[in-house]
């Protein structure tokens, strides 16, 4: 992702959501968005919603981030 991108306070909230993940299950994949707490604010569908084509890229950086 490009640095200085700005999300919603909705995009922000799932990144937490993703973080958090992360720090407990090491990674995060989009299958996993079909569990709590991702279903509960409408899985992968509003995953994708949200961020659209950029979701992988920005899945596979949190990942290679958060996981370093």
């Amino acid at each position: 992702m490009q640095a200085g991108v700005k999300f919603s306070g909705e995009q922000l909230a799932w990144l937490h959501l993703i973080r958090d993940h992360i720090a407990t299950a090491i990674s995060s994949e989009p299958e996993d968005w079909e569990l709590s707490p991702f279903n509960q604010r409408g899985g992968l569908g509003k995953a994708h919603q949200l961020f659209g084509e950029q979701l992988p890229t920005l899945l596979d950086e949190l990942n290679a981030v958060l996981v370093a």
